[in-house]
């Protein structure tokens, strides 16, 4: 095998081929890349639950494939000048890689052991814009479940029906909901279960500016991502997943807008004196057409208020913090509309117009001493 490439275009398909590759595995040949040199480069990781497969423009002067550590092949080039690097394997899988005055020789290993991607029969494709998915993904999947017991919850639902696509996450202590209506749209309805874990790096990969499009392949025990020159397949998800819609109260005490960055600023001042070690919640007490906020913890008290449109006769409501912030940093409005039911109903949060997002977050249980 013998071909050259930039440097950078290298290190970048290695990055991110490398998002699949076990990091400790009893399987030695799981914590390398397969380098496969035909008409392209292209480069594979598989931890066998997830796998990563993409290209890189290379000048192939001899086809072959190896396969050699991902950590050990990403720091080399990472340290090289930026350049033209050089490889070239011979019979006994000795391997070279030149860049400038730099020369590594590393033993390779032959790639008949490393395992094959699974193949994705896909009944339908569903094309979007790769900018809508990355927002899908990232406007949900903060909620996603890391609780093992339930394992259909550590991954997000995607739901098709009528050409609009759903996107759903819940951890028992949160619900969060992206829609979205496709274009070109397969006509069938379907859902489907994938993993946070691809989720997150399909998310990393995404370019969120330009108009590229990535296709999403479901299969029926696996699903494929097509996303430019990479390709990522993992295996979805069995299991009856959370009736969403019921979860979410038919009814409302209150309806109030808010402005969405002051909210937020407002409980990041608060929650300075939240940590690990001292997770006591937000006190959010609604007064008339006042948030009044206040923590108090080991270290000391914090208290702000932000005003909001409308008005709620005196209630007081104990939230994780963190969850709060996480669903308030998702909405995309500059304005958004909080709906209240009471102290111990959750609060459901959602654009003033339309229904492109909805999150809902439970209330923690306050004591009354606190």
């Amino acid at each position: 095998m013998k071909f050259s490439c930039e440097k950078s275009a290298f290190l970048d398909a290695i990055s991110i081929a490398s998002r699949a590759v076990s990091t400790k595995s009893t399987i030695a040949i799981l914590e390398g890349l397969r380098l496969t040199a035909a008409d392209t480069l292209t480069l594979s990781g598989y931890d066998l639950s997830m796998g990563i497969r993409t290209q890189v423009d290379a000048d192939v002067l001899e086809p072959g494939e190896i396969v050699l550590s991902a950590k050990l092949l990403g720091d080399i080039v990472r340290k090289l000048p930026n350049d033209v690097v050089y490889v070239e394997t011979d019979d006994k899988l000795l391997t070279t890689i030149k860049c400038g005055r730099s020369v590594f020789n590393l033993v390779a290993s032959a790639s008949d052991d490393f395992p094959a991607m699974p193949e994705v029969d896909a009944a339908c494709e569903i094309p979007m814009h790769e900018k809508v998915l990355k927002s899908m993904i990232n406007q949900t999947v903060f909620a996603v479940s890391d609780n093992q017991a339930k394992p259909i919850h550590t991954g997000c639902l995607f739901e098709l029906t009528d050409g609009k696509l759903t996107v759903v996450a819940v951890d028992g202590f949160r619900l969060s909901i992206r829609r979205e209506m496709l274009e070109n749209a397969p006509a069938e309805d379907m859902k489907f279960v994938v993993p946070g874990t691809a989720l997150r790096e399909i998310e990393r990969i995404l370019h969120e500016d330009g108009d590229s499009v990535a296709t999403v392949c479901p299969g029926e025990k696996h699903i494929l991502f097509a996303l430019g020159k990479t390709t990522l397949v993992c295996r979805l998800i069995d299991g009856e997943f959370l009736n969403y819609n019921a979860a979410i109260p038919a009814s409302f005490e209150y309806t109030v807008t808010a402005d969405t960055r002051e909210l937020i600023t407002c409980l990041e001042r608060v929650s300075l004196l939240v940590s690990e070690k001292l997770k006591n919640p937000v006190r959010i007490t609604f007064d008339g057409s006042v948030m009044k906020m206040t923590c108090i913890t080991a270290v000391g008290k914090s208290y702000d208020e932000c005003a909001i449109n409308g008005s709620v006769d005196p209630l007081e409501i104990g939230f994780n913090s963190r969850y709060l912030l996480d669903a308030l940093r998702a909405c995309s409005d500059d304005t958004i509309q909080l709906s209240i039911k009471g102290a111990l109903n959750p609060i459901v949060i959602t654009p003033t117009e339309g229904e492109k997002y909805t999150y809902l977050v439970l209330p923690v249980r306050l004591k009354a001493d606190a």
